[in-house]
């Protein structure tokens, strides 16, 4: 099982904690009247399927509610980076660096 840090409340808790939602830094469309039924298609269905480090979406439910980013190996499982909404996933880490919070 996985523990993951919440950046909001501070504290290491338990994956069943928290819920999954996705891919993070998906944009939504500014005009989404304006897209044809393709790229429609595209924002909504086509995500990443990364081996590696990958951005992930993640609530924390039982806690303070709110949602934050995960930087999280796929292959490994290890969580690298924890963030908050608004901020960008770090691209100053050495290659296996694990870092939590």
């Amino acid at each position: 099982m996985l523990q993951i840090y919440c950046p909001y409340c501070g504290e290491l808790r338990e994956e069943e904690e928290f819920h999954y939602s996705g891919e993070a830094h998906i944009e939504r469309p500014m005009e989404p009247e304006a897209l044809n039924d393709q790229e429609w298609g595209h924002y909504l269905f086509h995500r990443k399927n990364t081996k590696g480090t990958h951005q992930e979406m993640w609530f924390h439910a039982t806690g303070c509610r709110k949602f934050f980013n995960v930087s999280r190996n796929t292959v490994t499982y290890k969580i690298e980076h924890v963030y908050k909404m608004g901020e960008h996933a770090p691209s100053n880490r050495k290659d296996g660096e694990e870092i939590q919070g």
